[in-house]
């Protein structure tokens, strides 16, 4: 997943203005105690990241899509 695809990912899940919220201010453990910011910075794969979030926010799994998994079929 390239950062764009993350970006993408965060703003059709969440918003754009929640996403930066998420982004900046919330902590993933599963991510050393970083934010997603942090963490992109720190050189983390954009897709651990975006797996992370998903699962620290309770995201369905069937809406994953942004980690490589196909968007579900309408």
């Amino acid at each position: 997943m390239r950062l764009s695809e993350f970006r993408t990912a965060l703003k059709l899940e969440f918003g754009e203005a929640y996403g930066r919220v998420l982004t900046h201010d919330l902590v993933l453990t599963p991510l050393g105690g970083r934010t997603a910011d942090q963490a992109i910075v720190d050189g983390v794969p954009a897709r651990d990241v975006w797996l992370a979030l998903c699962v620290e926010v309770d995201v369905p799994r069937s809406r994953w899509y942004g980690a490589g998994i196909p968007a579900p079929r309408q």
